[in-house]
């Protein structure tokens, strides 16, 4: 049987899965992002695979979302994007060190995960904690500068630009230290699962798939730590085989 607790932890409303019977033991901990405009809810289906095979799942709410939604408008929350982006990155910390301290981790057994927003979460939270084991993201993009530029470049040509030119270089400053792409070293070798979509008019898929190619020749073992699932039809959704690889992969290596 499998347990889902609602919890709080360091003020984030998460939600807490594992199976009964070793709810209270120590075990391989995965936290799992959700997507921008998503809700934590929508990512059960990944916590249940997860769960079955012995690992502790914490799905939490971003920011803005959820239960953090906060009446908050449409515009307010889409300029607020990463600002949520480094909020979750740095809540992940509060996270792990509570469950350290309950004793509920297993031999420091840690790994990230999320789709979209939560992949770029998940790209970023490397960059932050080496202690972090295994990684997964699904549709998610490392490269916030370039993102980002493409975005304004957008915005500038389509004559919707919203941001002054201080607030486009405070952007890049608050971006620059959790920016994947451009402190690869940080990945030591860490077993890192991609799945995006060609098909994705959201997030890029080429911006992904790059930096997969830039990072295979600094792997020892690229054929076993790193892998990168395209899909050619799904556009902006996981496909189920997605789902299952992640929760394969998390088996494999954590």
């Amino acid at each position: 049987m499998i347990v889902i607790n609602k919890e709080s932890i360091a003020d984030v409303p998460v939600l807490h899965i594992a199976l009964q019977k070793s709810f209270s033991k120590p075990l391989p901990l995965i936290i799992f992002q959700h997507g921008f405009t998503s809700i934590k809810e929508r990512n059960l289906h990944y916590a249940y695979l997860l769960a079955e095979k012995g690992f502790r799942v914490i799905l939490p709410e971003a920011n803005y979302h959820g239960e953090r939604s906060k009446e908050v408008t449409e515009e307010f929350r889409n300029r607020s994007f990463w600002n949520i982006v480094i909020q979750s990155i740095e809540e992940i910390g509060a996270i792990i060190n509570e469950y350290q301290q309950k004793k509920l981790i297993q031999d420091d057994r840690i790994g990230v995960a999320g789709t979209s927003m939560g992949g770029m979460i998940t790209f970023g939270a490397l960059t932050k904690y080496p202690y972090i084991k295994v990684g997964v993201s699904l549709m998610g993009c490392p490269s916030f500068l370039e993102l980002t530029k493409a975005q304004i470049d957008y915005m500038e040509k389509e004559k919707k630009m919203t941001f002054s030119k201080e607030d486009i270089k405070k952007t890049f400053e608050l971006l620059k230290p959790y920016d994947l792409t451009l402190q690869k070293e940080k990945l030591h070798h860490r077993p890192l699962l991609f799945w995006h979509s060609t098909a994705d008019k959201v997030v890029p898929y080429s911006y992904t798939y790059r930096f997969y190619e830039n990072i295979k020749n600094m792997y020892i073992n690229p054929s076993e730590n790193l892998k990168f699932i395209t899909d050619e039809k799904a556009g902006h959704a996981v496909t189920q085989e997605g789902v299952e690889a992640s929760a394969a992969w998390f088996y494999k290596h954590l």
